[in-house]
């Protein structure tokens, strides 16, 4: 028997009461089932355990809420935790990352339930690729390049603004003339994250041998060595290409970080690499690298 009916009816019922404690036996009885059968049946559709989705869904929602303009402890409260301190570790916990690391990638729009009336994997970003991600050690090198600062909440609009930038600004072709470049590829880098302030530097760069030849414009950045989950994005088009960018970040933090194993090792940067393979007008691909401590 297919009950994804009457588990879809529990999500909505989770959802609209995410600021409430919610009972997982009072959700078996919505819809008729043993307490046994219902956690069975729940984690056969949804992939984690209720007590686990609904844990994940308050944080999520109170991350919005944050990056929204309320109060952390306030929000805190509100979700059922009964610290700052302590909504921060159960955060950190679940995401494998500290909630200011999560708002830089999560979006400013509202978190989307599960749907499983209309979702076909949880593990589709785009036209059924699934993503995993390959584990690496990269030894540390230098990058020279072009910053702005920004914040967790800015960089959503001031990043993309950046990129925009140095087109127009012609720094690619400054960098390669001038510098000595390792290869080619940008970075778009995460630098220098204060967790407090929730700000950092976005660096546009490339990997030089040296130092030699910079100019006092130019931010400079030693990449520490690190072992990094690195994720490919599916191949897109010209006018897909940002969109599909922005849900692998989402995939990454949503779904692959929470169940992986690994936490986001946020004493390192991490960065985009954007190489050749994202300079046709079609199967456009890049990378994405998260400086990782395994579990």
């Amino acid at each position: 028997m297919d009950y994804r009916d009457e588990i879809q009816h529990t999500i909505d019922f989770i959802e609209s009461n995410i600021k409430n404690d919610i009972n997982p036996e009072a959700l078996a009885n919505l819809i008729y089932l043993s307490q046994k059968h219902y956690y069975r049946l729940f984690k056969k559709y949804v992939g984690t355990s209720v007590m686990d989705y609904i844990r994940r869904r308050k944080l999520a929602y109170a991350v919005f809420d944050i990056m929204n303009g309320n109060h952390i402890l306030d929000v805190a409260l509100d979700y059922g935790f009964d610290s700052h301190s302590g909504f921060t570790k159960a955060f950190k916990r679940q995401y494998g990352m500290s909630p200011q690391k999560y708002m830089i990638y999560g979006g400013t729009t509202q978190p989307e339930p599960i749907n499983l009336l209309s979702q076909i994997s949880k593990y589709e970003i785009n036209r059924g690729v699934i993503m995993e991600p390959k584990i690496i050690y990269k030894p540390a090198f230098k990058i020279a390049g072009y910053g702005i600062n920004t914040n967790g909440v800015k960089n959503v609009k001031e990043c993309p603004a950046f990129w925009a930038q140095h087109d127009i600004e012609g720094w690619e072709v400054k960098l390669y003339s001038q510098l000595n470049y390792i290869k080619h590829g940008e970075y778009g880098v995460c630098y220098k994250h204060n967790v407090e302030s929730e700000e950092f530097v976005y660096i546009i760069g490339i990997e030089v041998e040296n130092f030699n030849n910079t100019t006092s414009d130019m931010v400079l950045a030693e990449i520490p060595s690190s072992d990094y989950a690195v994720f490919t994005t599916p191949p897109a088009d010209e006018s897909d290409f940002p969109k599909i960018i922005k849900n692998t970040w989402r995939y990454i933090i949503n779904e692959w970080f929470p169940e992986s194993g690994y936490s986001w090792d946020e004493s390192k940067p991490e960065f985009e690499f954007y190489d050749e393979r994202c300079h046709e007008a079609t199967n456009k691909i890049m990378e994405i690298y998260i400086p990782i401590i395994k579990e």
